[in-house]
């Protein structure tokens, strides 16, 4: 019973919570910026390069062979650069959009940093030879006078 109690309390740490909240929020947050940049930026950018679809833009090194009834035989051998064009296009807005988030949270949370709490005094002054010893010392490191007993 006790590694099923572990692992239920494992589970339940608040960095696994995290952890899994954040994996699903982003897989849907991909959704939404893959939709964002093939629906809303690359249109406009294929507009202002002549109404090119990055999308679609390839290099094709060896064209698909068809036989006589129309089946695909061999497949297109093709460099795809547009969909690679759209990934970095989608990798900027994603990181573009985490580090607006990570700002306005750190902004938002940013507190004014407070003094360290006094912990009392750290050093004192020997009864015997008057020398700077720290506080909690048992012995003088000056004069080797016993301090418990002073």
């Amino acid at each position: 019973m006790g590694m099923i109690r572990e692992f239920r309390e494992f589970a339940t740490r608040g960095n696994v919570l995290d952890l899994a909240v954040g994996i699903i929020i982003g897989a849907a947050f991909t959704t939404v910026v893959n939709s964002f940049v093939n629906d809303v930026i690359m249109p406009p950018i294929g507009l202002v390069t002549g109404g090119v679809d990055f999308a679609d833009k390839k290099v094709v090194f060896r064209p698909e062979e068809n036989d006589a009834a129309g089946n695909v035989v061999k497949p297109e051998n093709a460099l795809r650069y547009g969909k690679f064009i759209n990934g970095i296009v989608n990798f900027l807005i994603v990181t573009f959009a985490v580090f607006v988030l990570v700002k306005a949270v750190n902004s938002a949370t940013r507190r004014v940093k407070k003094p360290p709490p006094d912990t009392g005094p750290t050093s004192k002054e020997c009864p015997f030879c008057l020398s700077t010893i720290p506080f909690n010392a048992k012995k003088c490191s000056q004069c080797t006078a016993d301090l418990v007993a002073a």
